[in-house]
């Protein structure tokens, strides 16, 4: 049985929302991140990602983490990527170019998409009012436009990333781009990318993973 190493409210949130997609049994072991140790909310946490029992998995001290069997995985795209593979069905690829298409727009999405969706989501959560941080959000929001007008041009004929159908792809870009959801504005710019990824959330999978996560302490 599979094992994820992890917590909703962090990068596992992409394998955690498919593992939701796919409804099958596995084993969550929920790791939180260290720097959360001392907050009153996570205080009684069993394990985190300091912790020598999680170090002996993945000795970075990064969630999530994947073991099956004798494999190992820490990088949260590959371990969506290889359930999907390891599962099957609509969600998983059908062909060799498909698998090279959702590797594609996963790495797209984890080079050109996450470092300044994140930056625009932390700034705004803690120094929305300041011009140095109305500043800093300017600059990241710049840097995203051109990687989502390829977002936009994909999406203004397809429904979804991959084969016209919801797939792992959408799940490891959609989790990279909710990041910049906390811009006020940016996504109108991009109504298809803005329709692809309220789409996205709107399954009945997506709502439950999400649930879970509000479930979680902050």
């Amino acid at each position: 049985m599979l094992t994820l190493y992890g917590v909703y409210r962090s990068r596992a949130s992409r394998p955690l929302w498919l593992l939701a997609e796919y409804g099958v049994d596995y084993t969550h072991v929920p790791v939180i991140q260290s720097y959360r140790v001392d907050s009153p909310k996570a205080a009684d946490a069993p394990l985190n990602t300091a912790s020598a029992a999680f170090l002996a998995v993945n000795p970075l001290g990064q969630i999530p983490a994947l073991v099956d069997g004798d494999l190992v995985l820490t990088e949260s795209l590959a371990i969506t990527l290889y359930i999907a593979r390891q599962l099957g069905g609509p969600i998983s690829p059908q062909t060799n170019a498909e698998t090279a298409l959702m590797e594609q727009w996963s790495l797209f999405a984890a080079t050109a998409i996450e470092g300044p969706a994140l930056e625009i989501l932390n700034t705004l959560s803690s120094a929305t009012d300041t011009p140095e941080g109305q500043a800093h959000v300017a600059i990241n929001a710049e840097k995203l436009r051109r990687p989502l007008a390829r977002l936009q041009a994909q999406l203004a004929t397809h429904d979804w990333l991959v084969g016209d159908r919801f797939t792992a792809a959408d799940i490891n870009t959609a989790e990279c781009v909710r990041y910049a959801q906390a811009h006020p504005t940016l996504l109108n710019e991009f109504p298809s990318v803005k329709a692809w990824i309220e789409r996205a959330q709107d399954r009945p999978a997506f709502k439950a993973f999400w649930q879970r996560r509000l479930a979680e302490p902050a």
